[in-house]
């Protein structure tokens, strides 16, 4: 049985699974990159989604004919992970560019390089203010973090620290926004609003090859030098 530690009575793998494997892909120095695809163009009206594995759990993105709508981190069991989707949208076989997202976002999590940067998003209902933010965040590359404060500054709301930190819980499509790259100040990890709070945070981050020396870290198993300078 692989080692893993309980978290809300759910299993994540602990870093020592993925180290090797991070490892081996970080050597690699590969990027996948997900070219700029119509996610939505070839879809019936209404919102679709679609679940799928990955190494972190059962994941699930949902879309509409304007884009990507969501992307659901794993919840403490599949149905749960459903439930969040199945709300405001009907289970539907993914397109061919849906299926590539999927591929990309599996390769993600296992800790291979990807670049999300062209996915079109549907975000209707999301403030411009949000909007803005998201935007920002979007520019943020594979392993570069920053601040609740020096984003807001750079998205043209200097002393908006915490509406940033409020817009980052409502992501409605974490890692193609990638939330999880804002810190709080003096470089602590901060809050994430998916299920595991924190601990998901830092493992996404580990993936990245993003460590923190200054405090203890919550998987255990992190090493030096996976700390990034």
């Amino acid at each position: 049985m692989d080692p893993t530690i309980m978290l809300s009575s759910r299993s994540i793998p602990m870093a020592t699974e993925l180290k090797p494997i991070v490892a081996e892909l970080r050597s690699e120095q590969l990027t996948m990159h997900v070219e700029n695809m119509p996610i939505g163009s070839n879809a019936r009206s209404g919102a679709h989604y679609h679940l799928f594995d990955t190494a972190l759990g059962i994941c699930g993105i949902a879309w509409s004919g304007r884009g990507l709508m969501r992307l659901q981190l794993p919840e403490r069991d599949r149905p749960a992970t459903e439930a969040r989707l199945r709300a405001h949208s009907t289970a539907s076989a993914p397109s061919a560019a849906v299926k590539h997202l999927v591929v990309a976002l599996q390769h993600y999590f296992v800790g291979r390089r990807c670049d999300f940067s062209n996915v079109e998003l549907d975000l209707g209902g999301v403030s411009p203010f949000h909007h803005t933010i998201y935007n920002v965040t979007r520019s943020l590359d594979w392993g570069q973090t920053t601040s609740y404060g020096d984003l807001a500054l750079r998205a043209g709301s200097p002393g908006s620290a915490r509406a940033v930190g409020q817009a980052m819980a409502r992501n409605p499509i974490p890692v193609i926004i990638p939330c999880h790259r804002v810190l709080a100040s003096r470089k602590k990890i901060g809050g994430f609003s998916a299920f595991g709070g924190a601990i998901t945070k830092e493992r996404l981050l580990m993936l990245e090859g993003i460590s923190f020396v200054a405090e203890a870290p919550l998987l255990a198993a992190l090493e030096p030098h996976l700390v990034k300078s």
